[in-house]
């Protein structure tokens, strides 16, 4: 069985649904995006990114929020799909 590939949020290619698995970010941006449901366990999925790359947009629960590389850098998870 192939081990899951871990990648950080901000690598995630159009289509990509990722299961975070850790938030390495503090204080008010922490709390920002936990209650957003940047949550361990969550799927998220990558709907959009800008013509430079910056910002991406991203889908979780039901959501879809638009994250900066300074964000999206800094939280990880296990590549569940890639779209196809």
């Amino acid at each position: 069985m192939d081990k899951p590939k871990t990648m950080k949020l901000v690598n995630g290619e159009k289509g990509n649904i990722i299961k975070i698995t850790s938030l390495n970010l503090d204080g008010v941006m922490r709390r920002r995006l936990l209650d957003l449901g940047f949550v361990t366990g969550a799927l998220v999925e990558v709907v959009r990114k800008s013509p430079l790359g910056d910002p991406i947009a991203f889908r979780v629960s039901q959501t879809t929020i638009a994250l900066r590389e300074e964000e999206s850098s800094k939280i990880e998870g296990e590549l569940v799909s890639n779209g196809n």
